[in-house]
This record gives structure tokens, sequence and C-alpha cells, in this order.
């Protein structure tokens, strides 16, 4: 943990039994931080945690397979620093408003996480990444990278959850090779394609085949298979599979 650990495990004790915390030096006055407040930069300064150590001993600690099928969930979180102009890599991220009238813009860094969801009921889950999203990376790259990491350290092939964010083509091809079975939320006016026809043998071959818009239900194509699942946590829940395309709702 290097030459700072003994003050990086004081610093974690104040930001863990802390109510709220509005800066950084504030920590300093925690009853459980016992040392000056210079010591909350050099703590930071003189550690290296060493990450891959760490996924692996979260590894090992991870639920097994007889357990069930281990869950990972994802997602991207702004972090607003609007007045501090001399902040490295601020860049503009989508913030929910707080008024309707409100645009859904700030400006700071943008931090993405997965983690462990251990339980099926309840509210917490185990922090696997914490990374902040540089201005070189989208947080669809970073997602990926984190799912391969924490994947590469599973024995067992996981299921990971993401939001209408991560619903894209896009985010699909980055982790495709990645064992890992993924379930995400789509946007109401995501547009999917069926395969492309034959090529006819002139002119430019299509690119896609039939349109399969989800707020439109005339271009739904004949469902395969319709399952529904009851249950007291998820109300009911139906699953239609439409020719490799799934949709789920309730």
């Amino acid at each position: 943990m290097g030459n700072g650990r003994d003050g990086l495990f004081d610093l974690m004790d104040a930001v863990l039994t802390s109510r709220s915390i509005t800066s950084f030096a504030e920590l300093s006055l925690s009853p459980v931080f016992r040392r000056a407040w210079s010591s909350l930069y050099k703590s930071l300064a003189r550690s290296q945690p060493p990450s891959r150590k760490l996924m692996g001993l979260y590894a090992e600690q991870l639920p097994t397979a007889s357990a069930g099928q281990l869950v990972l969930a994802g997602d991207h979180t702004a972090w607003p620093r609007l007045w501090s102009p001399t902040l490295q890599e601020r860049t503009y991220e989508h913030q929910p408003p707080a008024y309707a009238e409100a645009a859904p813009v700030t400006i700071g860094q943008g931090y993405s996480t997965l983690v462990c969801v251990p339980e099926p009921q309840g509210s917490w889950a185990l922090p696997l990444l914490h990374e902040r999203i540089t201005s070189f990376e989208t947080p669809l790259e970073k997602a990926a990278a984190q799912l391969k990491t924490v994947c590469e350290g599973i024995e067992h092939r996981p299921l990971s959850l993401w939001d209408s964010e991560y619903g894209c083509g896009r985010f699909v091809q980055l982790s495709a090779e990645i064992a890992c079975d993924k379930l995400m939320r789509l946007r109401p006016n995501r547009v999917v394609y069926g395969p492309p026809p034959p090529y006819p043998g002139h002119g430019r071959p299509a690119k896609h085949g039939d349109k399969f818009a989800l707020k439109a239900a005339d271009t739904w194509w004949p469902a395969e298979a319709q399952c529904t699942v009851d249950s007291e946590a998820l109300g009911t829940l139906r699953l239609r599979q439409w020719s490799g395309v799934h949709s789920a709702y309730s």
C-alpha cells in the first residue's frame, strides 16, 4: 500500500463514517482521522494500492457458481466540478437536471463503476472498480475495459446489468469477446435491424434488413418464444424473443 498506508486507512475510515462530505479538506476534521490536515494529501501521494492484486482478492471472495450466476452491474456517474477551473481534464458530463427547464449537462469529471450484486433483494453492492473516465476515452470504452478486467479473474461466466446508455451497438462491439452475459435496457426510440437480404446482383449491397422499432408495434417481427415470470419482487416480467432480438418489459 506504500509508505502512506497508515494514513490511507485513517482516510478511508473518515470517508466511511462521514455523513456528508462537502470538501476533501473537511475529512481532516473527522474524529477517526488522527493526523494533521496535510496528511490527507501525503496519504494519497505516498500510497499506491495494487489494483491487480486487489482484484484477484475480490474474485476469490465472490460467490461461486453453486450459489447461482454471479451478477455484476455497471454505471457512469458525473462528479460536478463547476468552480474548479484549474482542475485538469474537466469535461461536459450528463447530469439529471434539478428542474425540468434546466439542461441535463454539467462540467466536471465522469466516473465508471462496476459492482457485484451479491443478493437478489436489497440495495447494497460490492464495489469492484471505480475509475475516472479520462478525456481520451468514452464511458463505453472504460466500461468494456473494466468488465474485461473483472471477468478475467472470475472462473464462471457472470451476468452484467447495464442501463440505456450502454444499450447500443458500440458497447456490444466493445464487449463482444468478453466471457459475460449482458442484460441492458434499451431506449424506447431505439431501432434495430435484421440481417440484410441476399445481394440482388446489381447496385449497392444492403447493409440492413427489416426494421424493428421498439415504439412502433407494427414493425415487430413474429415472436419465436414468449415466457412469463411471476415474482413478488419484480412483479410480472414478460420476455419475448424475435429472431435473436430480445425485449423485456413489465
